[in-house]
Parts: C-alpha cells; sequence; structure tokens
C-alpha cells in the first residue's frame, strides 16, 4: 500500500502531483490537522483535495490545545505540570502526536487525541512517501533514527528536486498559499517557537490576530517561548523595531 504523508506545505505538495503525473499509484494520502496550521493552509488543502479526486485527503486532527496546556504531566523533571508547553529542539513532542496520529489513522485504528498511545501494527506491505526535498536530505536521518517499520520513500530526493524547484512548480500550477512562502522559509505550525527571529516579527507585523493568541497561550504555560526570548520580550522587541 502506497500512501503520500502530506502536510500541506510546498515539498509535499509538489511531491504528491509529481507522482499522479508520473503514475505512480497512490493508496491513500494522509494529513495531520496540528490546528495550529496558518489559516491560507486549509483553502490550499481543499484546491489539492479538488485536483486530486477521486482520491481523497483524509485529514486527522490532534489536540493540540490539550497537550499544550491541560495534559497532567505523568513523570520526569516537570511531573505534576499541566501542559507540554512550548517545544524546543530536544523536545518535539508535537512531531511526536503527528507521528501518533498518522500511525493510527493508516491502520484504520481509532485515533483519540487526548491519548498517548502508539499504534505497532503490521507494516511490511506499506510504503510511506515523504516530502523531503534534494537539498535537506539531513531530514533522512532523524526519520531513520525515528525507527519506523515501514519503508519509506523520497521522490524528491530520488528526482533531484530541490526545495526553490519545488515552490516553482507549485507557483506554475497555481498555487501561491496566499503569499506565506514569500514571507516564511516553512509554513508549518505558526506558533512555533523554533521559527526564525525574522519569521517571527513576521508573524507580529502581519498577523496580529494570531500573535494575539500566542500571548494567550504563553499565559497557560510553565516554560519560557525560547531560550533567548520569553513572547512577551519578543512583543517588547519587535514593537520597538516598528
Amino acid at each position: 500500500m502506497n500512501i503520500v504523508s502530506f502536510s500541506g506545505g510546498k515539498d509535499s505538495t509538489a511531491m504528491l502531483l509529481m507522482m499522479l503525473e508520473k503514475g505512480i499509484p497512490i493508496d491513500r494520502v494522509i494529513c495531520v490537522d496540528t490546528t495550529k496550521e496558518f489559516p491560507a493552509m486549509y483553502p490550499h488543502i481543499e484546491k489539492i483535495q479538488k485536483m486530486i479526486e477521486p482520491l481523497k485527503i483524509e485529514i486527522v486532527k490532534i489536540d493540540f490545545d490539550y497537550w499544550f496546556s491541560d495534559h497532567v504531566i505523568q513523570g520526569g523533571k516537570f511531573q505534576g505540570e499541566k501542559g507540554r508547553s512550548w517545544p524546543d529542539w530536544r523536545v518535539r513532542w508535537c512531531t511526536g502526536l503527528k507521528s501518533q496520529a498518522i500511525s493510527h489513522l493508516k491502520h484504520n485504528v481509532v485515533y483519540n487525541p487526548r491519548i498517548e498511545k502508539y499504534y505497532n501494527g503490521n507494516e511490511e506491505d506499506i510504503i510511506e512517501f515523504h516530502g523531503i526535498a534534494f537539498d535537506e536530505q539531513e531530514r533522512i536521518g532523524k526519520n531513520k533514527l525515528n525507527k519506523r517499520k515501514c519503508e519509506i520513500k523520497y521522490p524528491l530526493v530520488d528526482w533531484g528536486i530541490t526545495e526553490k524547484q519545488a515552490l516553482e512548480y507549485c507557483y506554475v500550477k497555481g498555487f501561491d498559499w496566499d503569499g506565506l512562502y514569500e514571507k516564511f522559509h516553512r509554513v508549518s505550525c505558526w506558533c512555533c517557537p523554533l521559527s526564525r527571529i525574522g519569521e517571527l516579527k513576521v508573524l507580529y507585523n502581519d498577523f496580529p490576530e494570531l500573535w494575539k493568541e500566542l500571548q494567550e497561550m504563553d499565559k497557560k504555560t510553565f516554560r519560557k517561548f525560547r531560550n533567548d526570548y520569553s513572547v512577551a520580550e519578543l512583543t517588547e522587541r519587535f514593537a520597538k523595531e516598528g
């Protein structure tokens, strides 16, 4: 079974459409909605859905807000604290939730977005296709560290398609994400503390409603947004810089 892991970003979009153009069989397309996607991502996914019909994009949501601020941590340094707080380079719990959601969906197992339980079904007959570009092959090594049981293929790497080429291909096809890629290098979760400072400033200036939500989220957490800046400190800095 060929399963496309589809985030809705430039690389997975280019991979999906190129696979269809090349006649590569696709059985399922799975997309995880973190509920913290940029607003422009949702109409983009709808446009892709119309283009690839009758193939269906299967969407599964994770309960980001619950894990962020309500879930009671059961062990470790922060045992008893509510919420996992902001992810960092060492603990990217949000990425783990995405993998968990995909694992359940591809095995047709009911997924509970508030229970941390991985489904370890037989994956010998599953091939996952991931949208990693030719010039970011270091991410392949991280995938291998996740000890996935199924075979994973990287069509863009095989075809020599870079991130720039993937984006240009999408533009030619009429997809522009309402200009997101003109402002951000990546368009995954808008609230990610791992974003570049310059991109966080764009979020502050161009998406004030999202920045306000970021400030509200920060009131519910025990951990600093970044090692170098809190949300309040970034707000003060960006206000001064104009």
